[in-house]
């Protein structure tokens, strides 16, 4: 065997699901010492390479080779004694058991047969600390932030002491200072000799970060190049869709003066203090703010998913002031969460039924009907773009970002006239970001009433009306879209301006 085998590599790799061909005949090898990005829409086959390779599933046809040896891998342990580590897109943590047990889990340090707890609450907090990390060991994973998760599955990655490790959209709910934190871990581990693969969305870390790159398009390679400074992200994202990507961003239209969502005072659980803003038809607000400032906590007390201890509420000049997501739904007030798994998409069942949950009884006489069950799905799946063999396919055998766009279309489908995204573009390829942004910008002119929080400023300053910035569970500033700059949201956002300007300060905005 020669010494310069690949740690890890692929060889004519095929894959597919009942008729659905997720790869096809793709070779890649991945250097040690080296960070190898992989790039691609969604369905591209990026996520289903990386559960080959992570022992997740097993390949139709085609080798899987560990130092130039052909393995088979029948389980996710068998990857993980061969050495390789991967931190999934999709958290895979046990929201019942503490932060140690999952970083730890099936590894679990003893002591006279006995699981030694201490031992493994002291290493897993020296794991969390090399990546920036600041959660107590002891707490139960249930109780963390999606990005505290997303930092507990990194630290388990490196429990491991894998020789490969996958990362599968790390940065996609981590702070500034986080990332960076992770960029400098990676380049630690690059100089280590461990080999890297990282799959984003995000193409100017995959510049940054990556040595050569690799595009995945339909289920097959079509390129990998070296990262020598000739590529930049336009490139990148023409490789990826096919096709030269121009106008991401919808022009901007004007929203009528009609108050739709009318909040004044509101403060609840979570730190919410005080909020105020109105919401008008036709208008995209958008939500910045540092992880943490409160964004979610508010519209989820919106929604009622979060108990409110103040201020009072408007819909359409009428009292709202919901007791549950249900009674919200059912005033024209929709909410789609950051959580996917957890409160989007329901992984047990179809995308027809997955489509048309909110909506069932309007498809009931009194059994339900599954031809206007289907018809209705497949009008979705054609708006949306979602890439998938068949309407009644389940939804875990579909990509990330295509769960999303399943998630959206279902709340679309209940025609409401307030809609509520949390970070909808989360996990969503280039190509598919445009058209969520489209597909939204076609919403508002319809009249839809639209409240949008993202961590990707450029889309808020792309697409929004104006601009919420929270901090501390305040509303600090509602800024004017078109005009706003990402450093002056940063400052607001980081409470770094010297002075907020009239224009800015949200009770004369929101008074209108």
């Amino acid at each position: 065997m020669p010494e310069t085998s690949p740690p890890i590599a692929v060889e004519g790799l095929t894959k597919d699901f009942m008729a659905v061909r997720a790869l096809s005949d793709v070779s890649l090898a991945f250097e040690a010492g080296a960070v190898h990005g992989l790039i691609g829409e969604n369905g591209a086959g990026k996520s289903t390479l990386m559960k080959v390779l992570s022992g997740l599933i097993r390949p139709t046809a085609g080798h899987v080779l560990v130092e130039g040896r052909h393995v088979e891998f029948h389980s996710a342990r068998d990857a993980q004694d061969a050495g390789i580590a991967m931190i999934h897109q999709e958290l895979n943590l046990v929201p019942e058991l503490s932060v140690a047990e999952n970083i730890f889990l099936g590894r679990e340090s003893k002591r006279w047969g006995l699981i030694h707890r201490r031992a493994m609450a002291e290493q897993a907090r020296v794991h969390l600390e090399s990546v920036g990390g600041s959660v107590d060991p002891h707490t139960l994973v249930q109780d963390l932030s999606i990005a505290q998760r997303q930092m507990v599955e990194i630290a388990k990655a490196l429990s491991q002491r894998a020789g490969v490790i996958i990362m599968d959209e790390p940065t996609a709910v981590l702070t500034r200072r986080e990332v960076e934190l992770l960029f400098d871990l990676i380049s630690r581990l690059r100089e280590r000799g461990a080999a890297i693969i990282y799959i984003s969305h995000v193409l100017s870390e995959v510049l940054r970060i990556c040595d050569r790159i690799s595009v995945l398009r339909d289920g097959r390679l079509v390129t990998t190049r070296d990262n020598d400074g000739s590529l930049d992200d336009a490139q990148l994202a023409n490789l990826m869709v096919g096709r030269k990507l121009d106008h991401q961003f919808p022009d901007r239209r004007g929203h009528d003066d009609q108050v739709v969502l009318s909040v004044r005072g509101l403060s609840a659980a979570g730190g919410i203090k005080d909020a105020s803003l109105e919401l008008r038809r036709g208008e995209i607000l958008g939500f910045a703010g540092l992880i943490g400032a409160g964004r979610t906590e508010l519209a989820e007390a919106i929604v009622g998913l979060g108990h409110r201890t103040a201020g009072q509420m408007l819909l359409n000049d009428k009292p709202f002031a919901p007791r549950n997501l249900a009674a919200s739904i059912g005033q024209g007030v929709t909410y789609l969460s950051e959580d996917r798994h957890g409160k989007g998409v329901v992984l047990g069942m179809p995308v027809t039924h997955n489509t048309t949950l909110a909506s069932l009884r309007r498809y009931c006489h009194p059994l339900i009907n599954a031809t206007e069950e289907l018809a209705a799905t497949r009008k979705h799946i054609q708006q949306l773009g979602i890439r998938l063999g068949h309407a009644r396919q389940m939804i875990d055998t579909l990509s990330g970002g295509n769960q999303q766009k399943v998630a959206l279309a279902r709340w679309l489908e209940m025609e409401p006239a307030v809609l509520i995204l949390d970070e909808p573009t989360r996990g969503v390829d280039v190509g598919a970001k445009a058209e969520i942004y489209r597909l939204i910008a076609q919403l508002a002119d319809r009249g839809l009433a639209c409240m949008m929080i993202s961590s990707e400023l450029h889309e808020l300053l792309g697409l929004c009306h104006r601009i919420a910035v929270m901090r501390g569970g305040r509303i600090v500033a509602i800024v004017d879209g078109p005009t706003a700059t990402e450093e002056r949201i940063m400052h607001l956002a980081a409470g770094v301006m010297p002075k907020v300007e009239a224009t800015d300060r949200p009770t004369e905005i929101a008074a209108g």
